[in-house]
This record gives structure tokens, sequence and C-alpha cells, in this order.
């Protein structure tokens, strides 16, 4: 008997570990649809498709503290405009200040307009040391005649 009543709850139990995708696709609903509404209700309730707003004042005043460059703050950006990072820090050879938005639209087209200033001639001279993002220290020229980014503006 007792053999019997074992044998039985092995194929019990051999049933129960058996999967049918109907199963799994239950399983992974169960799963994804909290999910997927906590996402939704982020978005929708608290504006969770905005760009988190940084104040960038406190690295802009330590640039300006430091006197190694003249800073300038940056004005007449168009509404809309969000400042999401800033950061003054130190690199090979000197010191960087970045600030970082996002447009309405998520475009760079602020940095393309100061990318179109540096890249015309009646702008800085040519032997002005500019520190871009992708390496040491350059000069405009350099820069004007190898940088892709400057390139056809």
């Amino acid at each position: 008997m007792e053999q019997e009543a074992s044998t039985q709850e092995v194929v019990e139990s051999a049933q129960r570990a058996e999967r049918r995708p109907r199963d799994m696709v239950i399983s992974m609903l169960v799963l994804l649809v909290p999910i997927l509404l906590a996402f939704g209700v982020y978005r929708v309730f608290f504006n969770g498709h905005d760009p988190i707003r940084v104040d960038q004042s406190a690295a802009i005043d330590d640039a300006r503290h430091s006197g190694v460059f003249p800073v300038l703050t940056p004005v007449e950006l168009p509404a809309g405009w969000t400042p999401v990072s800033s950061a003054w820090q130190r690199v090979d050879g000197g010191w960087i200040l970045r600030l970082g938005f996002v447009s309405p639209g998520g475009d760079g087209a602020q940095m393309r307009a100061t990318l179109t200033r540096l890249a015309s001639d009646d702008g800085l001279p040519g032997a002005t040391t500019v520190r871009p993002g992708h390496g040491p220290a350059s000069t405009l020229d350099r820069e004007r005649a190898s940088n892709p980014y400057l390139q056809g503006l």
C-alpha cells in the first residue's frame, strides 16, 4: 500500500512540474502587468517624461570664484529648455565647466548654434586654445580642420 501511494505521489509531482505554454504566458503577465501599470502611473501622474531639473548655480559659482577663465551665465535660452547637468572639474592640464540642457524637443539646437559660431572663421582666432570633450587641449584651427562635428557648419 505504501508503495502504491509513493508511486502515485511521484506521478502527481511530475504532472505539476510540467508547464504548459499557457501557464508560462500567465506567469509573465502576472509579473509584467503591475510593472507596466506602475510605469504608466509614474509617467502620467508624476510627469515621468520630463527631464529632472538641476540647479547649475553651484558649478557656475565655483568656476567664477576659481578665476581660471571668465564664466558667462547662459541667458536668452528659448522657452522650455531645462538644465539637466552641471560639473566643474579638473581635467588634464586645466579645468572644465560643463553645463547640460535639454530642449523641449530633445534636440541639440543650442549646441549646434554654439558649434556654428565656433566653426566660423569670423569668430574667435584660430590659435585660441579649446578643450574638446573628446581629447586633450587643441586649437580652434585644428578642431575646424579635423572635428567631424564642425565640418559643413
